[in-house]
């Protein structure tokens, strides 16, 4: 998976760069012209009320693709006033700058899936995911059995992340696997490739085979943290291996458990690896993510997230709690 754009919007000509960044990400994903029009309309509403509402305004663009579906992921982050009550935001004709007041409405419409986190004082999170649409006008493609949401961000400075992620879904089970590359920039960016070529090409392989493979393949790299579950959402499982610092945790509004890695670099020096399995809640969430973000998150003081999309909890996540100085990616996943 590319790296997501990172574009700040503090003032309104930022809004149509990131417009322009949204049409080219259009073309890669073969939008048509009515999806991509609907895009453009998505950015441009959440862009101007960053400019004129928020603090610290940004907006995250990402392709997005998964059991045959395609589009792109907005992410609207923002330390601004937040909304008291977001129901209310959403109806058409709230409004609290003089403007019509229908740009979250409009979003909410436009967007194939939608989702809002907010506290007052605290900012908003506000996701927006537009798909290519068949001639009917649904999404392409079959409804995966899975909800997902990923950031993936370079280091300041860089172009590429030494970080990658990639998810394979089969009906009900999946596969997911994030990767860190030692340092970051090109070189790093290669191993985390190399990883995910050998994941890509596991068919269906356990976790622990899948990194003994990388570890072999990965020898001329600099190698890599990497960890790799696959989850069965019919039974209600996981399997989970993992060596380096890559964190995993499930979390629900009654548990959070961290998954058990080992330490080692996947292509340099690793012991011999173990599948650990774990239950997993129907309502509870899997979070992955690289050292780019600090490992003692805590959710409790954010009543409500767990509720939202994948993509809101990863965008909530990184605006809160990425170190700044490395590549960070974060990867949620949730039953349907």
């Amino acid at each position: 998976m590319q790296p997501h754009l990172d574009i700040p919007v503090r003032e309104p000509s930022q809004v149509g760069e990131a417009r322009r960044a949204a049409a080219r990400l259009a073309a890669e994903v073969a939008l048509n012209e009515v999806d991509a029009g609907r895009l453009a309309l998505v950015v441009t509403e959440l862009g101007t009320n960053l400019a004129r509402h928020a603090s610290q305004g940004r907006i995250l663009l990402g392709c997005h693709s998964l059991g045959g579906q395609q589009g792109v992921d907005v992410l609207s982050l923002d330390e601004g006033p937040g909304m008291a009550d977001v129901g209310q935001c959403l109806r058409d004709g709230y409004t609290t700058g003089g403007t019509p007041g229908t740009g979250l409405g409009a979003v909410q419409r436009l967007a194939d899936e939608f989702s809002v986190f907010s506290q007052p004082g605290q900012g908003s999170v506000i996701v927006a995911r537009v798909m290519r649409r068949t001639p009917a006008g649904a999404p392409g493609g079959a409804p995966p059995a899975f909800e997902v949401g990923a950031v993936c961000l370079p280091a300041p400075g860089e172009t590429v992340s030494g970080d990658g992620w990639a998810l394979a879904t089969d009906g009900d089970r999946a596969g997911v696997v994030v990767v860190d590359g030692l340092g970051h920039g090109p070189q790093a960016a290669e191993a985390s490739d190399a990883a995910l070529a050998v994941f890509r090409g596991a068919n269906g392989r356990s976790p622990s085979d899948t990194l003994t493979l990388a570890h072999g393949a990965m020898r001329s790299t600099r190698g890599a943290a990497m960890a790799m579950a696959r989850l069965d959402a019919s039974a209600g499982t996981l399997v989970f291996s993992g060596a380096g610092n890559i964190a995993g945790r499930i979390i629900s509004g009654v548990g959070d458990r961290s998954l058990m890695s080992q330490h080692g670099t996947v292509g340099l020096q690793i012991r011999r690896l173990q599948d650990m399995h774990y239950a997993w809640p129907a309502a509870a969430a899997l979070v992955l993510h690289s050292d780019g973000l600090v490992t003692r998150w805590d959710v409790s003081s954010a009543p409500g997230l767990l509720q939202c999309h994948p993509l809101a909890i990863a965008g909530w996540l990184v605006r809160h709690h990425v170190r700044g100085r490395d590549d960070a990616t974060v990867v949620v996943v949730r039953r349907r």
